[in-house]
């Protein structure tokens, strides 16, 4: 009995692995890791933004530790407005 119950959890384990796509996936969960780019060519995903002002996709909470602006929407928004 035990070595029919290990066999049993061997391949159910070993189907979970099966590196076909289940078929209730849609093509938009497909999608590859960052590859959600916007206009300008930023990730999104990977906490990326456009700045007008340094001409580049900007980290906000990086940016604002270099350039010592406050970590917020409004700051990250002042600062790279292209009339800096």
């Amino acid at each position: 009995m035990f070595p029919i119950l290990v066999l049993f959890a061997f391949f159910t384990l070993l189907s979970a692995c099966s590196n076909q796509p289940l078929s209730h996936q849609s093509n938009a969960e497909s999608v590859a890791v960052g590859d959600d780019r916007d206009v300008k060519g930023c990730i999104r995903s990977a906490g990326y933004s456009w700045c007008e002002y340094t001409a580049q996709c900007e980290r906000p909470w990086e940016l604002a530790k270099e350039q010592g602006f406050a970590l917020e929407n409004e700051g990250f928004a002042n600062f790279c407005a292209e009339a800096n």
